[in-house]
């Protein structure tokens, strides 16, 4: 995630804190030194950390039930709103699924006994509401946003673990894409309930959480209905074929005049045997233009690490290596290692659109005749 800093790697994980958390670090210290002075300011801030280090944990906990199951996690952010651990996937089995989602929320229940049993006494349902009271214990108010925790990421709406465990029951009964259709209706209208309280009650903060549980949802089921489209396609029937490629020799400038004659966003750069060295983007060729100049080397420019699949890989496979790898773009070759073609998120979206209008994908084993266009030398 851009404007992450890393911040050290804890059981194989790395650990990285968005620059927006540090401005929320700031905002408290101001907010609680101007009400309170400079002891204030000291106690808020150490509030706040104590509260993203259960966070941490919080996700650290879905992080280790993930890899019991062999599934990894690249990193964890944190992030004003929470924290965010990115699994390289998710767990497709439902049990599995209601045992990674419900670890984090375990994790906080468990940090909330413990406060409790530390300190002797129960925590009352005010204390949220009087968070910022002096008069109210440290470890008494941060049992209290634990307990909150638990109850909040319990919500059955996507990307809440509650919305997770709901999709992952439901997919007992129906095929996992319905189940994500449904727990995403259900996710979009708490989302609504969430934003109308909001504006009732002044409260803004309720009102983000409507937007950001409303869009999250949504972005849920398009992923899970992406995927099962693809399970039933191969890379070869959503392949782009006509394409024009470039050579390593080439500039950047050769690639700009490639852009403006075609509607491509993305140039396969392939050396003489017809292999991929990497792929060029439209946003990468106008950096290295206003950066380095027009005659930059388009290898220097362009993504260095390009992933391929052969042909006749599932599409829902290769959609997965794409974004295991953080790229936007697949190739496919063929079983020399020659490029045959490349799948894009563009036309993945495309493709997605069509399937939702009912357009059934035609088979192409029998080829299209297309066959890409090498531009002249510079």
């Amino acid at each position: 995630m851009s404007w992450s800093i890393n911040i050290g790697r804890i059981a194989g994980i790395e650990l990285k804190i968005h620059l927006t958390f540090l401005l929320l670090l700031a905002w408290i210290a101001v907010a609680y030194y101007i009400s309170g002075g400079a002891q204030a300011a000291v106690e808020g801030v150490l509030f706040i950390c104590a509260v993203f280090a259960c966070v941490v944990l919080h996700e650290f906990g879905h992080a280790m039930a993930a890899r019991m199951y062999g599934i990894g996690t690249r990193d964890i952010t944190l992030l004003p709103i929470g924290g965010l651990a990115r699994l390289e996937r998710f767990p497709e089995k439902p049990g599995q699924e209601i045992v990674v989602a419900a670890a984090g929320p375990v994790v906080n229940v468990v940090i909330a006994i413990l406060l409790i049993l530390i300190l002797g006494t129960s925590v009352q349902p005010d204390v949220l509401a009087e968070v910022e009271n002096p008069q109210i214990g440290f470890f008494t108010k941060l049992a209290a946003v634990n307990i909150f925790l638990v109850l909040f990421n319990l919500i059955p709406a996507f990307p809440m673990d509650g919305g997770r465990v709901l999709r992952a029951l439901l997919s007992y009964r129906m095929d996992r894409a319905a189940a994500t259709r449904v727990a995403a209706s259900i996710g979009q209208g708490l989302a609504f309930a969430f934003g109308f309280a909001g504006l009732i009650y002044g409260n803004a903060i309720l009102v983000f959480i409507a937007i950001f549980v409303y869009l999250a949802a949504g972005a849920e089921a398009a992923s899970e209905g992406l995927m099962a489209l693809g399970r039933g396609l191969k890379v070869d029937d959503a392949m782009i074929r006509d394409y024009q490629t470039l050579r390593p020799d080439q500039t950047v400038d050769d690639a700009a005049e490639a852009l403006i004659r075609t509607t491509q966003r993305e140039f396969p750069i392939i050396d003489g045997a017809g292999r991929l060295r990497a792929f060029l983007l439209r946003e990468q060729m106008v950096q290295a233009l206003a950066r380095s100049g027009p005659r930059t080397p388009v290898l220097e420019a362009a993504t260095d690490t390009p992933v391929t699949v052969p042909s006749g890989t599932r599409l829902d496979l290769a959609l997965k290596r794409m974004q295991e790898a953080g790229q936007q773009t697949i190739g496919v070759v063929d079983g020399s290692g020659r490029l045959i073609g490349y799948v894009s998120q563009e036309n993945i979206a495309e493709l997605m659109m069509l399937g939702e209008a009912n357009w059934h994908v035609r088979r192409s084993a029998a080829g299209t005749g297309l066959v890409p266009r090498v531009p002249p030398a510079a």
